[in-house]
């Protein structure tokens, strides 16, 4: 009997291929030089490389549909790469193969759901934007055709003025050049009028594309689910505050937090109670930070706070005093019986700005010290000077 133990790893799969590589090596030792054992052999190695090539292709796929969807929070642009980087990851992994045909199946749809709603958001916005050029090309138009009207009764204006210097009468002279004066000053109040209500009709427009542009702009930089900015959003002021470091040196502090525990909420109580702890997580910073504070999700259950003027002592306080908050608060779910109630900690990586410092490395020490506060246990903050000196 052939013994079917878990490999190494512990994965079952490696198991089966090792068993099988075992059953080989005894038909070989049985059937040594025979047809068959050949044969079972080559469809062994067939197989297997068939699968490692239908794997790559599919994560290939999979990459290529990542960098053609587009990276907007209206559409959950980035939540929905997320979720196709860690379907890659898993189609690799050695997850038991239900697990694995369930997740392509609810993500085959997500990127069918996806899909549509792109395709949808692009139609809207090129009818918004051909709407901008039909207002302004009949301005032009309007304007172009105005601008002729006037020129030719100028023309006309001044042919007359031809005529009237002709005249040897001075009393009929100084009479029509009066005449031919105030026609003039008449034409110029009018073209002035109909200039002037152009100007107001299109101010009126440019405002009002201006406000939905704004709009659209602030949507874009802002997270659907919680409000606070996204993570385009947060590597944009990120940058700015660095570059502005570059000039004139100001002290600011970054923390990286993360929800302990948040795939257990999500896969015991539903994604919607999730959703809901995310938004109660967010409101909560906002009561505990600074109006000139910035708060970003960072991705997932994980958040960033941009502390300016604050130092790594005072970032410190701060990420202990939220710690604090979040853990003494009580939460109550329509999933959970009414005397049910949910308790929810924090992780937190405290890092500071050094002079010279990229953006990514503060990010990179914030997200280490992040580490160490989960390896050391959860609900608590670490800081870059918790971490070793090579880090």
């Amino acid at each position: 009997m052939h013994n079917w133990r878990r490999s190494p790893s512990g994965s079952v799969a490696a198991g089966v291929r090792i068993g099988l590589r075992q059953l080989m090596f005894s038909f070989r030792k049985k059937e040594t030089g025979t047809q068959e054992t050949v044969d079972w052999a080559s469809e062994l190695e067939r197989c297997e490389n068939r699968r490692l090539f239908l794997l790559l292709a599919v994560r290939t796929l999979l990459q290529c549909i990542r960098q053609f969807a587009l990276e907007i929070e209206e559409l959950n642009g980035f939540e929905f790469q997320a979720g196709l980087a860690e379907l890659a990851e898993r189609m690799g992994s050695e997850e038991k193969l239900g697990r694995i045909q369930t997740q392509f199946q609810r993500r085959a749809q997500d990127i069918g759901e996806f899909a549509e709603k792109q395709r949808s958001y692009i139609r809207d916005r090129e009818t918004e934007f051909k709407a901008i050029i039909d207002i302004l090309t009949k301005a032009m138009v309007a304007q172009d055709c105005e601008n002729r009207e006037y020129n030719l009764s100028f023309l006309k204006q001044s042919k007359r003025l031809e005529e009237i210097t002709l005249l040897d009468d001075i009393r009929r002279l100084k009479q029509a050049l009066s005449q031919e004066v105030e026609q003039l000053r008449a034409a110029v109040r009018a073209k002035e009028a109909r200039d002037s209500e152009q100007i107001e009709t299109l101010a009126r427009q440019v405002t009002t594309l201006n406000s939905e542009l704004q709009n659209v702009r602030n949507e874009s930089e802002r997270d659907s689910l919680t409000g606070v900015l996204n993570r385009r959003a947060f590597d944009r002021r990120m940058n700015d505050l660095v570059t502005r470091n570059t000039l004139k040196q100001q002290e600011f502090t970054l923390l990286l937090i993360d929800l302990d525990d948040f795939k257990r909420i999500n896969d015991t109580h539903g994604h919607p109670a999730g959703d809901r702890i995310l938004l109660a997580m967010a409101n909560k910073f906002r009561q505990a930070v600074r109006s000139d504070d910035v708060i970003a999700r960072y991705g997932g259950e994980e958040f960033a706070i941009i502390l300016p003027g604050a130092s790594l002592r005072n970032g410190i306080k701060k990420g202990k005093q939220i710690c604090d908050i979040v853990a003494s608060s009580r939460y109550r779910l329509d999933s959970l019986p009414s005397a049910e109630v949910l308790s929810l900690t924090l992780s937190i990586g405290v890092a500071a700005y050094r002079k010279g410092d990229h953006a990514a490395a503060l990010i990179s020490r914030a997200d280490k010290a992040l580490y160490l506060a989960k390896c050391s246990g959860k609900n608590r903050v670490r800081s870059e000077k918790d971490l070793p000196e090579t880090s």
